[in-house]
C-alpha cells in the first residue's frame, strides 16, 4: 500500500505539514500490513504554482497510485479530485512516522469532507430575470440654446478688453520669470 504524506523536509522524523498543496516535499512510504516497508522523499514541484497548486498536487498524488495522503488541511478542490479517485485523505498533525503508523494500525480514519474555509467562495448570481426587450427611447425635440443675457455692443468690447488687459499681464509675467530664470 502506498501512502503519501505532506510534509516539510521529508522522512519519518518530520512532521506532517499544516497544508497539502503547497507543502515543501512529500514522503512516499510503502507499507504491508502495520509495517513500513519503503520512504522516499520527493519535492512539491507545485509548491510554487501561481495557482491552482492543490489541484495539480491532487492530480500528481493520483497518478502515484496513492491509496491514502496525509496532510493537516485539504482544499475543497483537491478534496473532490482525491474523493472521485477513492484516495482517502487523514487529517492529521505530528511526527510523520507516529501518524503513519496510527493510520496502519486503524487509529486514524480518513475524513469524508474537508473543514471548512474560513472566507468560503460565493460569486455572485443574479436573480434570474426572463429577457424583456427594452420599450423604445421617447422622442425629445433638443431643446434650444439658452438664451445669452442681454448684452450691448459697448458692454460687450469693454468686457473683452478688460479680458485681454488680463491675459497680456499674464503674458508679461510669464516673459518676466522666464528671464529671471535663463539669468538674461
Amino acid at each position: 500500500m502506498k501512502i503519501i504524506v505532506a510534509t516539510n523536509k521529508g522522512g519519518l522524523e518530520d512532521n506532517v505539514s499544516p497544508v497539502f498543496g503547497r507543502c515543501q516535499t512529500f514522503t512516499i512510504i510503502e507499507a504491508e500490513g502495520n509495517e513500513i516497508k519503503n520512504v522516499e522523499v520527493v519535492p512539491n514541484q507545485f509548491a510554487n504554482a501561481v495557482h491552482g497548486a492543490g489541484i495539480q498536487t491532487g492530480q500528481w498524488v493520483v497518478s502515484q497510485g496513492a491509496k491514502a495522503v496525509i496532510a493537516g488541511n485539504f482544499g475543497p478542490n483537491v478534496t473532490a479530485i482525491l474523493q472521485q479517485a477513492g484516495v482517502e485523505m487523514i487529517t492529521a498533525q505530528g511526527n510523520v512516522k507516529e501518524v503513519v503508523e496510527k493510520y496502519l494500525r486503524g487509529e486514524l480514519r480518513p475524513s469524508s469532507t474537508p473543514p471548512p474555509s474560513p472566507y468560503p467562495y460565493q460569486p455572485y448570481q443574479p436573480p434570474y430575470q426572463p429577457y424583456q426587450p427594452m420599450p423604445p427611447y421617447p422622442y425629445y425635440p433638443p431643446s434650444p440654446p439658452p438664451a445669452a443675457p442681454f448684452m450691448s455692443k459697448e458692454e460687450e468690447i469693454k468686457m473683452l478688453e478688460e479680458e485681454l488687459r488680463r491675459i497680456e499681464d499674464m503674458l508679461n509675467e510669464i516673459k518676466r520669470r522666464l528671464k529671471e530664470l535663463k539669468g538674461d
